[in-house]
């Protein structure tokens, strides 16, 4: 199976292993088989690999969003989140032109009108139709966290409108306009004006609690980063290839500390070494930028050991003209990591940190209530 899908064997016991639970199998006697629906998941498992995403961000959007069951649903998974890639970069234009929390209350309530019941999704896609919006203005995130624009006002219009009893949550992510919000509909343009602008004081707490532990965050990764830039060059590289292990790369090792020809560290993704990626790590200050004849030497030491693929991790940052020479590259691919990037991905894969505290919010259990 692992040679159908394009991997070495071991690559393919790695990713079944992981996946073990959405990969069916047969067992006979002391055999396993595997299916043609094993061969399907474990091809679209290669190809959102191949769209730059690692084990972990894979197992969470399944877990989040469900295996695709066809050929069209994964086409539509990977170019959803192929999309959230490349369009992940803050755009200050972009977040001007989606509509407001204030400019959504009316329509939001419009929508659902009818009196009948409509999911949380349903109704996002509605407002998506209504004010014509592209999909960058879909999916443009907030500069420091990966919260969505767009959805997270659909999500400040839904809680208004709860708290304020214009519409009710009747099953979960499930909603019906009230006799109030049908009443609000019939109000006079000035009415409805000042109702907005009381609607838009209203703040969901999980809100707020969200940006708090934002900060927290941010202020741990810039902890974090000031840590790596004082800790010894050695245990520097021992961490980057720690973290590129545990990201689910493949089994790291640190190079020889002398005569490394230019390479820190390697990820065999494969237990023969066939496909490897190799590492470079470099401890800088934080004004100490990395160039582009530094990433083109390390290019070169590549080359040399006949390499596709190479990670380079610095604690400072890289030039324009570095990162443009890495995204030219056509032999070989070449991933830039700056510090700010290094210690957000520390805090995700829980490499140099631990869990101090941990909240629990709680939600109504909609179908406890139901009849059996």
């Amino acid at each position: 199976m692992s040679e159908l899908v394009g991997w070495s064997e071991s690559n393919g016991r790695r990713w079944v292993k992981n996946f073990k639970n959405y990969i069916p199998i047969k067992v006979r006697g002391n055999k396993v088989l595997y299916t043609m629906e094993s061969l399907r998941i474990m091809k679209f498992l290669k190809k959102m690999n191949e769209a730059g995403l690692t084990i972990p961000e894979i197992k969470l959007i399944i877990s989040n969003e469900g295996m695709p069951k066809n050929e069209k649903e994964e086409q539509r998974l990977i170019e959803k989140h192929m999309i959230n890639r490349i369009h992940k970069n803050y755009d200050e234009n972009i977040k001007g032109t989606i509509p407001s929390t204030g400019e959504m209350m009316i329509p939001y309530l419009a929508m659902i009108k009818d009196g009948e019941i409509y999911s949380a999704s349903e109704i996002t896609e509605k407002l998506v139709d209504y004010f014509k919006l592209s999909e960058k203005q879909r999916i443009m995130k907030y500069e420091k966290n990966s919260d969505i624009i767009f959805l997270s006002r659909v999500r400040s219009v839904r809680y208004s409108l709860k708290k304020e009893n214009y519409i009710e949550e009747v099953n979960k992510l499930s909603y019906q306009i009230t006799n109030d919000g049908l009443e609000l509909l019939s109000e006079s343009h000035g009415e409805i004006i000042e109702e907005i602008e009381e609607l838009e004081k209203v703040v969901d707490p999980l809100t707020v609690v969200k940006e708090k532990l934002d900060e927290l965050k941010s202020e741990l990764a810039d902890n974090l980063l000031k840590q790596l830039r004082n800790v010894h060059w050695m245990k520097f590289e021992d961490i980057v290839v720690e973290l590129l292990t545990v990201m689910g790369y493949g089994d790291g090792q640190v190079t020889q500390r002398s005569n490394d020809e230019g390479l820190d560290g390697v990820i065999k993704e494969d237990k023969l070494g066939l496909d490897n990626i190799y590492v470079q790590a470099k401890r800088y200050a934080a004004n100490n930028a990395v160039g582009r004849d530094v990433v083109q030497s390390f290019s070169g030491a590549l080359d040399g050991k006949g390499a596709r693929k190479g990670v380079f991790i610095t604690t400072s940052y890289f030039t324009n003209g570095a990162r443009s020479y890495a995204e030219r590259l056509d032999s070989k691919k070449i991933i830039l990591i700056d510090g700010i990037e290094l210690s957000k991905l520390m805090i995700t894969h829980n490499v140099g940190v631990d869990v101090n505290q941990t909240f629990v919010v709680k939600a109504i259990d909609y179908d406890y209530f139901k009849e059996e």
